[in-house]
C-alpha cells in the first residue's frame, strides 16, 4: 500500500501553502520525506535545488521543521533546549546567545524560560517547538499541523507570525484545520489517499463550492413561498431552497448555476416586491464542502 503516490509540489520564496487532506491522508508523510526523516521510494525531493537525499547535510540546513505534536525533551527547560539545538546547529559563544535570545523574545517565551518543558501548556511547548525550527533563520519552513490543539488567542499569535515569515520563506503548513488557508495561506494543495486531488488559492477553492455566489434571505416563514418564487426569476438562478430557522423566521437560499455572481439581479427583485427582508447576505462558497467532495471521491473523479 502506497502512502504518498506521485506527489507533486512546488513553493516559492515569499509563499505560505497549505497541505491539506483527512487524517491518514499523507500529510505527515510527505512532510517526512521533504525533511529526510524518511526516504522516499521513489522520486525526489529538493530543498533550494538540493536533492536532500543526496546531500541530507546540506540540504536541512536551508529547512525549519516542525513535527506532529511538536515532540519535545520534557525533562529540559526551554533555555536548555534551545541551547541544544543552537548547539546542534553549530552555534556557540555570543551567536548561540543572540540566537537563542532572539527566538525566546520572538515567541515570547521569556516567562517560562526556566520552567521543565514537561510542566507547560500545550500553547508554550507549541512556541517552544516553533522557536527551535527558526533559530537558524531557514530559508525553507516544513509546519506540521502547528496550531492543533491551541486556543483561538494562541491560534492568532501562530497565524500571525506564520503570515509574518512568510514574506521571505518558503512555508508549508500540513494541517487538517480547514479555516488555516483562508487565515495564512497564499495557495492550498489538498491530498486524499497519497493523492493531489484539487490545488489553488483560497479563492479559487471557494469558488468551486455549489454555493459559491449564492444570496441567502431571511424573511418571516410566512413569506417563504412568496420570495422562493421571485428568486426562482432572477437570471442566473439554478435553483432555490427554502429552510425554516426558528422563530417564525425562515432562510431562502438562490443557489447560482455555475458560481455566476447573481447578488445584483436578486437585489433588483427584492426592491420591487413588496416582501420585508431581515437579512441579505452573498455567500463566497464553503471551503469544508470543496474539501468533501475532493475527498469523500470513491471513483477519483475531480482529482487534479
Amino acid at each position: 500500500m502506497l502512502a504518498v503516490d506521485d506527489i507533486s509540489l512546488t513553493v516559492e520564496k515569499g509563499e505560505v501553502v497549505g497541505f491539506l487532506g483527512p487524517n491518514g491522508a499523507g500529510k505527515s508523510t510527505t512532510m517526512k520525506i521533504l525533511t529526510g526523516y524518511l526516504p522516499a521510494t521513489a522520486g525526489r525531493a529538493c530543498i533550494c535545488g538540493i536533492d536532500i537525499a543526496i546531500s541530507p547535510v546540506e540540504a536541512k540546513r536551508r529547512i525549519g521543521y516542525l513535527p506532529e505534536g511538536a515532540p519535545l525533551y520534557g525533562d529540559m527547560t526551554p533555555e536548555a533546549f534551545l541551547g541544544f539545538v543552537a548547539a546542534m546547529r553549530g552555534y556557540d559563544g555570543r551567536e548561540r546567545k543572540r540566537r537563542i535570545a532572539a527566538v525566546v523574545d520572538r515567541m515570547g517565551l521569556a516567562e517560562v524560560l526556566y520552567q521543565r518543558i514537561e510542566t507547560l501548556s500545550k500553547g508554550f511547548r507549541r512556541r517552544v517547538g516553533i522557536a527551535q525550527a527558526i533559530l537558524h533563520d531557514p530559508e525553507v519552513l516544513v509546519l506540521d499541523e502547528p496550531t492543533d490543539g491551541l486556543d483561538p488567542n494562541q491560534k492568532h499569535e501562530v497565524r500571525n507570525l506564520i503570515r509574518e515569515m512568510g514574506k521571505d520563506k518558503a512555508i508549508i503548513v500540513s494541517t487538517h484545520i480547514l479555516e488555516e488557508v483562508d487565515a495564512v495561506c497564499d495557495r492550498a494543495i489538498i491530498i486524499d489517499r497519497g493523492r493531489v486531488v484539487g490545488e489553488g488559492t483560497p479563492d479559487s477553492l471557494h469558488a468551486r463550492a455549489r454555493d459559491h455566489n449564492a444570496v441567502s434571505v431571511r424573511i418571516a416563514t410566512a413569506d417563504a413561498d412568496t420570495m422562493s418564487g421571485l428568486l426562482r426569476a432572477v437570471d442566473g438562478v439554478h435553483s432555490v431552497e427554502a429552510r425554516p430557522i426558528g422563530g417564525d423566521q425562515a432562510l431562502v437560499v438562490a443557489i447560482p448555476a455555475g458560481g455566476v455572481f447573481i447578488a445584483d439581479g436578486v437585489g433588483a427583485a427584492i426592491r420591487m416586491s413588496s416582501v420585508p427582508v431581515l437579512e441579505i447576505r452573498s455567500e463566497v462558497g464553503q471551503l469544508d464542502e470543496v474539501f468533501r467532495t475532493l475527498t469523500t471521491s470513491g471513483s477519483g473523479q475531480g482529482r487534479a
